[in-house]
């Protein structure tokens, strides 16, 4: 009941701007304190491997992008839901923000990724399930930004990406299981797992607190996502709005 509340109370845009103004100064003070301590811990506390010496500390920063391109679209899927079924009105809003957030935390991923796997695999590319899958999660969020840009009207627009962003889900258990379903060069999960996490405390704590600080960026990217998307449609309603009262004060001229 309190969480429906506060959904319902937040579905008013302005109560959301005023809200989420209070509130993003401390959240992006906080994600850049988090990420701090994070890269302070990898970089100086967490040992290099006894393989690739220093070169894997670059998971400190891939582990937590990939996780957070694939929450990304988690929270795209949750607010078409959210537009299609329920007709929230910063559903859309939600949906919007969180794509170019998703696609740069998948493309980091990527591009990270294949940094750290030049020195264990040889090269810095191999079509691995995985890296296919994820590579496919990223052209998914091209598609779902191309697809609104590509379409004057928004309300079908809105309608089109929601319908697209339900659609792709299905890719997020296929990346999540690919190491286990395929014969992958990919190593399997390490910290989420059924039987807890199979790495050492020196890595996982340095692992948690860039995740933590990743949780709280992304948090701190999407609700300035969504109050510049809400500022722009403002802007433009107000430009209408103009724009009939001038049509309307030329009607009288006219008679």
């Amino acid at each position: 009941m309190l969480m429906q509340t506060l959904t319902q109370k937040l579905a008013n845009p302005t109560r959301f701007m005023d809200l989420s103004a209070r509130v993003l100064p401390w959240v992006t003070g906080l994600a850049a304190v988090t990420i701090a301590v994070g890269l302070y811990l990898a970089w100086f506390v967490a040992p290099p491997d006894y393989q690739h010496g220093h070169t894997v500390k670059i998971m400190f920063v891939h582990v937590p992008a990939a996780w957070f391109g694939l929450l990304a679209y988690v929270v795209i899927a949750v607010s078409s839901f959210g537009l299609l079924v329920f007709r929230h009105p910063l559903a859309d809003v939600s949906a919007k923000a969180a794509a170019p957030i998703g696609a740069t935390f998948t493309l980091l991923a990527l591009i990270t990724g294949s940094l750290w796997g030049k020195p264990g695999w040889g090269t810095y590319w191999v079509w691995d399930a995985r890296v296919t899958s994820v590579l496919i999660l990223f052209f998914l969020y091209l598609g779902l930004i191309a697809l609104r840009a590509s379409i004057e009207d928004e309300a079908l627009a809105a309608k089109l990406a929601a319908i697209l962003g339900l659609v792709g889900v299905v890719m997020l258990p296929i990346i999540r299981f690919s190491v286990d379903w395929f014969d992958t060069l990919h190593q399997r999960a390490s910290v989420v797992k059924a039987s807890g996490p199979a790495i050492h405390s020196s890595i996982l704590l340095p692992l948690l607190v860039m995740a933590t600080g990743f949780s709280i960026l992304f948090l701190a990217m999407h609700l300035k996502g969504m109050r510049n998307e809400i500022q722009r449609r403002r802007a433009i309603a107000l430009e209408l709005s103009a724009v009939r009262r001038s049509a309307s004060r030329a009607q009288v001229v006219e008679r």
